[in-house]
């Protein structure tokens, strides 16, 4: 079964800043605002994460900083709002993304290490990451808004490198950031056209007019905070604090050794029944007997409204459902049953189950609330990208400051 692993401790990479400096897209962009939807409102944080890749020599760091310096000037005339910063409307109550083309963030870096050196470190979620996926540029002037996104090009002294990025989640969901990823990646090639055109239109996930909540939303926590002119929205964050993380090592086997235990004839997720073992686990550490335990999933919304949103749409195309099962349920009850309450919470969202959270959260402040929340990117393909020097041989998201008992992502 699952091994549960401390996060290895090399915590510091003995890293080098050498540039810091904004890119602006390549070509003049048309100045706007951006239309939020109700689900990017919320999301005003930063999520980075890390990829890395093995010495190509015919593409030392240097030559991959110079192309992805220019990738990131010419993907940004397409994905003009990540050139752009964050303004709040005061007559709406809003956040708006202002095209100004201010710029993006990038980095140039060096570490002291070969990846053969940072061995286990490598190929699971490090502390130490952090350094490799900076979320500011420290030489900016204090009247200067930080960009919304920075990216970081990170050699090591075998001639491998790391490519990070730190993301404001307003800019991208998973699925958005896989189909940007594809479109970097394509500019990197010398006179490649975009892999996919975005689409860029947040409208769509709009709420109607009037609003129509047809169904009780559990998976908000209502904030009771006024809503319109002169309001901002809240921020789905916390405060930062020194956490301890664990890992679960999983093998392919363990995943289908849970499906066997977990099945009643019906096809199950392996999502479904990772997620299942880690509510279960949190379970049994708690000493709220008696009480029920709540968690939340995040579903991709893009084929489940009506008419279906292209895959790619960049915004954020989340709903967020809570789950909820008694802690005797989670501790004693069949394993099929808690994956099995997974599997249905996911089934049960429909076109009209989102609309109607979407006027939720026009109507009200609220945030996703749940006693855990369990994140994948089983699905998101981020190794599947292909540069000019190659695929990256491992990439997760940088350890971050959310609190672990409430938090977990599934990776690869």
């Amino acid at each position: 079964m699952a091994i549960l692993s401390p996060v290895p401790t090399l915590q510091d990479l003995k890293v080098t800043f050498q540039e810091c400096t904004l890119v602006i897209p390549s070509q003049e962009t048309k100045k706007q605002s951006i239309f939020l939807s109700n689900i990017d409102q919320i999301l005003n944080y930063n999520i980075p994460t890390a990829f890395f890749f093995k010495a190509n020599a015919d593409f030392p760091p240097e030559n991959v900083a110079r192309r992805m310096k220019t990738a990131l000037e010419k993907v940004l005339v397409s994905y003009d709002f990540m050139a752009g910063r964050l303004s709040l409307n005061h007559q709406t109550g809003r956040l708006e993304i202002d095209c100004n083309a201010a710029g993006a963030g990038f980095v140039v870096a060096s570490s002291k290490l070969s990846l053969v050196e940072m061995g286990d470190c490598l190929v699971y979620p490090n502390l130490g990451y952090r350094q490799l996926a900076v979320e500011r540029l420290d030489n900016l002037a204090h009247d200067v808004d930080q960009p919304l996104c920075v990216f970081q090009v990170t050699s090591f002294k075998c001639g491998g490198f790391a490519i990070g990025i730190s993301m404001n989640h307003i800019l991208l969901d998973g699925l958005g950031a896989k189909t940007f990823l594809h479109n970097l990646a394509s500019q990197a090639f010398d006179n490649k056209p975009l892999a996919i055109i975005p689409c860029n239109d947040r409208r769509l996930l709009a709420a109607r007019s009037p609003p129509q909540v047809a169904f009780p939303h559990h998976e908000f926590l209502d904030l009771n905070l006024p809503v319109g002119e002169g309001t901002c929205p809240p921020v789905f964050d916390c405060a930062r604090e020194e956490l301890e993380h664990k890992i679960f090592k999983m093998s392919p086997t363990d995943i289908a050794n849970l499906k066997n235990k977990a099945t009643s004839g019906a096809r199950i997720s392996s999502f479904a029944v990772v997620a299942a073992l880690i509510w279960r686990c949190k379970a049994y550490s708690s000493n709220k007997k008696g009480m029920n335990s709540t968690l939340l999933n995040v579903i991709d919304v893009r084929p489940r409204v009506n008419p279906p949103l292209p895959s790619s749409y960049s915004g954020n195309a989340l709903q967020p459902i809570s789950l909820s099962a008694t802690l005797e349920e989670l501790e004693s009850g069949p394993f099929s049953k808690v994956a099995e309450i997974i599997s249905e919470g996911a089934r049960s969202v429909t076109d009209e189950y989102i609309r109607s959270a979407f006027d939720w959260m026009e109507l009200h402040r609220g945030l996703p609330n749940a006693d855990y929340m369990v994140s994948s990117w089983l699905r998101l393909g981020f190794d599947e990208v292909e540069y000019p020097w190659g695929k990256p041989i491992y990439c997760c998201p940088v350890v971050n400051h959310r609190r672990g008992g409430g938090y977990g992502s599934i990776t690869c």
